[in-house]
């Protein structure tokens, strides 16, 4: 495996192994996990070549969130993918990634503006920004994202519609199902964070969003449901609850009632001072 940091050296590689097949990206920020490590190998299904980025994105986090405290693992990740079979690692700096004078933001309007997007002001600007650049400097066949970020992937998917990006085509960006832990919590980096105490806890998440999905699709009424998970939540020990909502799942636009159309149950929750998300599909009532 290659291990490449500096923007020439990748387009040279890259080249390179353009020249012998196509290229499956997998974008990720490192502290990899299983969830990471199931995109890589089903990356190797749509290319024979798959490179995967780490980057500590800082233009994604707020001013009071975890920038300085995220997980940096860069040995580890690294002989973790090597043992994947990955062909190379791109793992640029800040300053290679934001050379000086880096004035250029993309903001994709409509799917980043609630849920998320609602309660972390300008991260779905960072995330379409440095995507858009990941995208542009390795300019891959075929892009894999986990869904359990849904609203990035939907952000993702609408950027390179909007922009008319080839490589990849937003066919191309392609959702893997979330990897979850035997007690049903998706796995997350951030997962390292929870104390012993609140690990259990957030088991309930799962449990929860299950139910509250068993009963929207039978027809219970929508805002009742929604409320009973919120209490659900935090009658098991989570602090609180960012949102617990209903949205279609390609416009993100808030469902009031059972859904006609593909949905999600989308929910955010604080548990200790961690901030876990989850996303489960919702079937519509014919």
């Amino acid at each position: 495996m290659q291990t490449i940091n500096h923007i020439t050296h990748l387009r040279e590689a890259v080249d390179d192994l353009r020249e012998q097949g196509k290229i499956a990206l997998v974008p990720t920020m490192g502290a990899l996990h299983d969830g990471h490590l199931t995109l890589v190998r089903e990356a190797k299904k749509y290319a024979p070549h798959v490179v995967v980025s780490i980057f500590v994105n800082p233009t994604q986090f707020g001013p009071n969130e975890d920038l300085d405290a995220y997980p940096r693992q860069l040995e580890r990740d690294k002989a973790l993918l090597e043992s994947e079979g990955v062909a190379l690692l791109w793992a640029p700096d800040g300053a290679e990634m934001y050379p000086g004078g880096f004035a250029t933001s993309i903001t994709v309007a409509g799917v980043s503006e609630g849920l998320c997007g609602a309660s972390r002001p300008g991260h779905f600007d960072g995330v379409a920004t440095v995507v858009c650049k990941l995208f542009n400097q390795v300019r891959p066949d075929v892009a894999l994202f986990g869904e359990k970020d849904w609203q990035q992937l939907a952000v993702i998917r609408r950027m390179a519609r909007d922009l008319d990006l080839i490589l990849p085509h937003a066919g191309n960006i392609i959702g893997i199902p979330t990897v979850r832990e035997s007690d049903g919590l998706a796995m997350s980096s951030r997962n390292a964070y929870l104390s012993p105490a609140n690990r259990q806890a957030a088991a309930r998440l799962n449990q929860a969003m299950r139910e509250a999905i068993a009963r929207i699709e039978r027809g219970e009424d929508v805002a009742a449901t929604l409320a009973w998970l919120e209490q659900q939540l935090l009658a098991a020990g989570f602090a609180s609850v960012d949102y617990a909502s209903l949205a279609d799942a390609e416009s993100l636009a808030l469902l009031p009632g059972t859904p006609q159309r593909p949905a999600r149950l989308l929910v955010a929750a604080r548990i200790g001072q961690t901030r876990l998300i989850d996303n489960m599909a919702v079937e519509a009532r014919i």
